[in-house]
């Protein structure tokens, strides 16, 4: 089965558009784990146990991880949610960018070290930077094209002279993930919640393809808003919340909590989609 197959089946087995981020910082760790970088995969698995069935993926960021040493912590998180929750994708979030032997080595840590069933990707430098990736006809990537951070501007908005209707950058590359950089169908992007206008226009431009979209949650983003503008029945988005989840409690009931802000997350984008 696809990427895509399996994020669509996890959206309805799960009645889901949430997408749980994996980002562990052990200072935010209930008080007996506090500062503990030894327990991230114990807190990790934790939140994946207490809402892998109101989920359609799972983010791991890697850097939470790497930072701590703990990448080995990262096999065994991803391991666990292959057992506890099988039908239930993960999206490594890596934001990798490069060419030649180097992405192909970046794409064998994603999908054969980690297991991973997408990754996310900076499409700065071009077609061979995303296409080692796309070798594997089952798996899938999520190119970075508007972010949600106030730095986005400097780049994404600006427009392309020498292309026909001078699109900016990010709808050049909606464009682009929806026709030429999408030879196995499995190419998605990645759009902030904090721009809904700008995630309805990308959904125009790239209507069939997978949306990642960070930033409801404690970043601020609507979700309903977010759901209008870019959830189809035939394009799936996913929704991440990371901290408004992760850290919905510092006490010993952190993962009751984290059901209930996850639950509360997916009722809140399921009221948004249109009747049928």
């Amino acid at each position: 089965m696809s990427f895509i197959d399996r994020l669509r089946a996890a959206e309805r087995l799960n009645d889901s558009l949430l997408c749980v981020g994996l980002d562990p910082d052990p200072a935010r760790f209930p008080e007996a784990w506090r500062g503990d970088a030894a327990r991230i995969a114990d807190f990790c698995c934790a939140i994946v146990d207490a809402t892998a069935d109101l989920v359609l993926a799972f983010k791991p960021q890697i850097a939470y991880f790497a930072a701590h040493r703990a990448e080995d912590q990262l096999e065994r998180v991803i391991a666990h949610i292959r057992r506890a929750a099988p039908r239930v994708p993960v999206i490594l979030d890596a934001k990798r960018g490069d060419i030649g032997a180097t992405a192909e080595l970046y794409a064998r840590e994603a999908f054969e070290r980690y297991d991973a069933d997408a990754v996310t990707l900076s499409p700065f430098m071009g077609w061979d930077s995303v296409q080692p990736y796309l070798r594997s006809p089952d798996r899938g990537v999520f190119l970075l094209c508007r972010t949600s951070n106030p730095g986005g501007d400097d780049l994404q908005a600006r427009r392309l002279a020498d292309v026909e209707g001078q699109p900016t950058v990010y709808e050049h590359l909606a464009r682009l993930a929806q026709t030429a950089w999408n030879p196995t169908g499995q190419t998605g992007l990645v759009v902030g919640a904090t721009y809904p206008a700008e995630i309805a226009r990308v959904r125009e431009l790239a209507p069939t393809v997978p949306l990642l979209i960070p930033g409801v949650g404690a970043q601020g983003g609507d979700a309903q808003a977010t759901v209008r503008a870019g959830w189809r029945p035939d394009a799936p988005i996913a929704v991440n919340s990371s901290r408004a989840v992760l850290y919905a409690s510092s006490g010993a009931d952190f993962a009751d909590a984290a059901r209930r802000a996850a639950l509360a997350t997916r009722e809140q984008l399921n009221t948004a989609k249109p009747a049928a």
